[in-house]
């Protein structure tokens, strides 16, 4: 994604990804609607945060100093999370220790150069301890599939770009029926990607 680099795209990006997950994490609140019991992890906090998701997004990219492409890497980790998590959905109450331990995870395996987990810790405001639990599940949850290739990489990048130039991230469904957001899912191992509803 070459235009990363350029100097508005990465603002651009945080608020697409802001709105975004905002969007979803409201739509997976508990008691928002009828929806499957949610499973209560090492991610989610008492009370919602007082930060916004914006602002916790360009605190992380303010002072992470990770690379560009680690912040597309993030949001596949959360896609791949959510995936393969369906009881832990991202709401209010987890998506900042998702965020944040996402960043962290795609900057290591990114990234030559990157900050230790009690740095990220600080980004973050949690402790050291929490953020070493954060990763351990993370990658769990995950099931260690951290590679993203060259292809998925510049398909989610695409996809990013195209959402960002109309400028309206994507909509959950408005029609009283249960929320759930349409998300892209690609599958790495095809040279094409499908669309999959995801209930994020």
């Amino acid at each position: 994604m070459s235009d990363l680099e350029s100097p508005d795209a990465m603002p651009r990006l945080i608020a697409f990804l802001s709105s975004l997950l905002q969007k979803v994490a409201e739509s997976n609140d508990p008691g928002r609607r009828i929806q499957p019991p949610q499973r209560i992890s090492v991610f989610h906090g008492l009370t919602r945060p007082a930060i916004s998701i914006r602002s916790y997004l360009e605190r992380i990219l303010k002072y992470a100093n990770c690379s560009p492409s680690c912040f597309v890497v993030a949001f596949v980790y959360l896609e791949r999370f959510a995936q393969q998590q369906p009881a832990l959905p991202i709401n209010s109450l987890n998506v900042h220790r998702l965020l944040i331990t996402s960043v962290m995870v795609a900057a290591k395996f990114l990234d030559d150069i990157y900050y230790n987990n009690a740095y990220y810790a600080k980004v973050g405001g949690i402790s050291t301890v929490e953020m070493n639990f954060l990763e351990v599940d993370f990658l769990f949850g995950l099931g260690f599939n951290l590679n993203v290739t060259p292809t998925a990489f510049h398909t989610y990048c695409s996809y990013l770009q195209r959402e960002m130039l109309q400028q309206s991230p994507l909509a959950a469904m408005e029609d009283g029926r249960s929320q759930k957001l349409h998300l892209i899912c690609f599958h790495e191992d095809e040279a094409s990607h499908q669309k999959q509803e995801l209930a994020v």
